[in-house]
């Protein structure tokens, strides 16, 4: 039976999409398929930016240590770096990259990009050179931005066709960006929902990212969907006569090249005037001093992230009752960690969001006492544009309670990975649904509960990890013969990667050495937490592939023994 907080969501959601209402939603076709979209939205990006930083020209928009950008000098300095682009020759749909960590850099290149008619492509600032090589030259970025650290991983990639411009981050944003000469008679091109504007890479089963190639259309959808989801709490809030005081404010603490922060964190702040307090790397004490000097009114980040302030000794020195929810996504929560964030964190809410890299992080999202209800489910599909549904290996529907593929079908969904026409197609049902690679099931009130895998991937923290480029990775040791990695269940991390390895070689490595030799080759969170040295053959089924089903179960119990 649904609850009252079902109810009165769906009456919410139903009077803010109304006919004439702000964000009524009408149908549209897009590449032969009819979807809901919300009437109102832009034409690009573009549009978004000028509209919103307008409108809220004066208001703070970002702090990031001493310094304080309001919405219009952000945007001035975008412009320019649009200007500059195009004046260097950076045309419509030209690639252009930025590899740095967070910071108001980023943000201004990211709507550089955007306005100059670029695709943004989010590169992984915690890459090494060979990861970065890999996706360059699957994109063909023409020119990537990096700050100093991932400037020198690109420098160290032989044959680069790319132009690096490294830009110092640390500096003030005018002076970070002064690098960049533009005119200011330069003309933009007029964008449109169908130009392309993003490529953010997604781990898989296959091993090397892929990158998923979304047009404004499909971002600005996404973001659109979750305003529409805080405009329907806000008119909760405002009826139960406690509506917001001040400015809503947000920490940006997840990575910039992450969809939940890109879309729901960093773009959705244009269309509320929120403040973004940045973090170029997380701390939880910081994050506490932070939330408490901003007066910060929103949380959200992977699940070990709000279990770290629940837990940290120095909580009660920090007055954390400005949060009014402690959002998650990427990761499930521990049951126990639920119940103790609404009872131990001063207010606070629990929340927890399912979306993906392909959906622009639409999916799914548990509220509230909805959560602490049914805190194992990532929540119903998010009103008003996802649809969701659960498919058997032919693509049908299944009933209530069956398990199958979990299948989302919406606007919002990315376009393709970029030239990959084999993934993009397997990537869908025939009937347009993108299939996640999750398995579970809708109960009878249409909650999702995800219970394992369809991919061979690891979920540590929120970032996807694919088992493949982690046994790539250690096959191009000399010494190794066989490997199979799994995931490991973990309390800090959720899981993280475990590897067994048996050698062809009499010379002696350990685990150590092991985990040295991949920190050359991959990011340090794809290393195994866990390896160990099998002396025989790893066992193989009949297809003569490597049992890891079995092994994973193993060595599940020789780490948890």
């Amino acid at each position: 039976m649904p609850s009252a907080l079902d109810l009165r969501m769906d009456q919410g959601i139903a009077k803010l999409t109304a006919p004439g209402a702000p964000m009524a939603v009408s149908e549209i076709e897009v590449r032969g398929r009819i979807y809901p979209a919300i009437a109102a939205a832009p034409p690009s990006l573009a549009h978004y930016f000028a509209h919103f930083c307008t409108q809220h020209a004066e208001v703070t928009f970002l702090v990031a240590g001493d310094e304080r950008l309001t919405f219009a000098r952000v945007y001035d300095q975008a412009g320019k770096v649009a200007r500059s682009l195009v004046a260097q020759g950076v045309k419509r749909g030209d690639r252009v990259g930025i590899a740095m960590r967070n910071s108001p850099s980023w943000i201004t290149l990211y709507m550089g990009v955007l306005m100059a008619g670029g695709i943004a492509v989010l590169l992984n600032g915690w890459w090494q050179s060979e990861e970065f090589a890999a996706a360059l030259a699957e994109v063909e970025c023409s020119i990537v931005f990096a700050d100093p650290p991932r400037g020198k991983r690109l420098a160290e990639i032989a044959g680069l066709t790319a132009r690096v411009e490294v830009i110092d981050d640390l500096k003030p944003l005018s002076e970070a960006l002064a690098v960049l000469p533009g005119d200011a008679e330069t003309m933009l091109p007029e964008l449109g929902p169908d130009d392309l504007a993003t490529i953010l890479f997604t781990s898989g089963s296959t091993g090397q990212s892929k990158g998923a190639l979304s047009d404004h259309r499909a971002v600005l959808q996404g973001t659109l969907n979750y305003l529409a989801q805080a405009l329907m709490m806000l008119g909760f809030a405002t009826e139960d006569g406690n509506p917001p005081q001040g400015q809503p404010s947000t920490l940006l603490n997840v990575p910039l090249f992450h969809v939940t922060a890109e879309v729901p964190v960093m773009l959705q702040s244009f269309a509320m005037g929120r403040k973004l307090v940045l973090m170029p790397k997380w701390d939880a004490e910081e994050a506490m001093r932070l939330i408490e000097k901003e007066q910060i009114s929103y949380f959200v980040g992977v699940p070990l992230m709000s279990f770290e302030i629940l837990t940290h000794p120095n909580r009660g020195k920090y007055d954390l009752s400005t949060v009014t929810d402690f959002a998650a996504g990427g990761a499930p929560r521990p049951v126990d960690h639920v119940r103790r964030i609404n009872e131990e964190m001063g207010g606070g809410a629990p929340l927890i969001g399912y979306g993906l890299t392909e959906t622009n992080g639409v999916g799914c999202g548990n509220w509230r006492e909805n959560y602490l209800a049914k805190p194992n489910s990532t929540g119903r599909g998010s009103a008003p544009l996802v649809d969701l549904a659960i498919l058997d290996n032919m693509g049908r529907k299944v009933p209530a309670s069956e398990r199958g593929e979990v299948a989302i079908r919406s606007i919002c969904n990315f376009r393709e990975y970029w030239h990959r026409p084999e993934a993009t197609a397997a990537a869908f049902s025939p009937d347009g649904y993108f299939l996640t690679g999750d398995i579970g099931y809708l109960d009878e009130d249409g909650y999702l509960f995800i219970v394992d895998r369809k991919k061979d991937i690891i979920i540590r923290g929120g970032e996807n990890i694919s088992c493949q480029e982690v046994e790539a990775a250690i096959y191009r040791h000399p010494f190794v013969a066989e490997a199979a990695v799994f995931g490991l269940p973990d309390e800090k991390f959720g899981e993280v990667p475990g590897a067994v390895v048996h050698l062809n070689s009499d010379e002696a490595i350990d685990e150590r050495a092991l985990q040295e030799f991949l920190g050359e080759h991959i990011a340090p969170f794809k290393i195994p937490a866990r390896i160990w040295i099998a002396a025989e053959p790893l066992p193989r089924l009949g297809t003569e592939k490597i049992d890891k089903v079995g092994l994973r179960a193993k060595y599940r119990a020789m780490a948890a023994a």
